[in-house]
């Protein structure tokens, strides 16, 4: 028997992309998996959609909060109702390759190890390619990660009977960076599987296209969620535009457009 991987949704008016990140999960060819779509109040019709899909497969689970009340407290939500060996986490407006999880349980299970993530792809909001790869460090180490977050939220898995259910920050912003950092903090080096298997949405109002946005969240991750005073938590900053600005984009590679 496989074992059951916990695939954590927080929703928030997705009613545009909501189907199609459902669908990549259902197209997956790894089947053993409960998919926990947590809806932070919506007011569009995000909720019809997903119980439709919930009504015909059982895999699919929905909750939906009396008032908003930020991603980090619907993920929260879906992870206190998981009940998989493993954790994944797909937003709702993201996509996943049919073998994603597959390639990461057998990557897992192979090289005895208890997180993994992988590369992703870049689409724009209608979907379409935008012919970008985003990678990582083979061996990622826990100072390169605590300087520039390498690991897509849709992306990363981690083994639960290793690390428990870890909770997610009440930060509105940077909660995957968070987790990530809860996990190499423990096991100081992680490995991706070294290929895309997923597709990244990239929104005109996503923290991605926001610099002014990242920098703020990134800078409350070293105040608040580890605590340093100003003075540090503006050191950690320097160190975080090095990697920003002069070291990840090595790791953002151009694809050549399909014919």
């Amino acid at each position: 028997m496989e074992a059951l991987v916990s695939i954590i949704t927080p929703t928030y008016n997705s009613e545009k992309y909501i189907a199609q990140s459902i669908q990549s999960v259902q197209n997956q060819t790894y089947s053993d998996w409960e998919m926990i779509i947590v809806d932070d109040a919506s007011s569009d019709q995000t909720e019809a959609i997903v119980i439709e899909f919930a009504a015909a497969d059982h895999r699919i689970k929905f909750y939906k909060l009396h008032k908003n009340a930020g991603a980090g407290v619907a993920r929260n939500q879906a992870l206190s109702m998981a009940t998989g060996r493993y954790i994944a986490f797909l937003d709702s407006d993201d996509l996943w390759k049919s073998e994603k999880l597959q390639k990461q349980i057998d990557f897992l299970t192979t090289q005895n190890v208890a997180f993994t993530f992988s590369f992703y792809e870049c689409i724009d909001e209608a979907g379409k390619p935008l012919n970008k790869k985003i990678q990582a460090p083979l061996k990622l180490r826990y100072w390169q990660l605590f300087f520039c977050n390498f690991i897509g939220n849709l992306s990363g898995i981690y083994d639960t009977q290793v690390f428990g259910k870890i909770p997610i920050s009440n930060l509105r912003k940077r909660q995957d960076w968070m987790v990530w950092l809860t996990i190499l903090r423990k096991i100081k080096v992680a490995q991706p599987v070294p290929e895309s298997l997923a597709f990244y949405r990239v929104r005109n109002d996503s923290i991605s296209a926001s610099k002014l946005k990242l920098l703020q969240h990134n800078y409350n991750v070293y105040r608040i969620f580890y605590g340093f005073n100003t003075f540090v938590s503006l050191s950690c900053m320097i160190g975080f535009l090095f990697m920003q600005l002069l070291v990840k984009p090595c790791y953002i590679k151009k694809i050549k457009p399909a014919i």
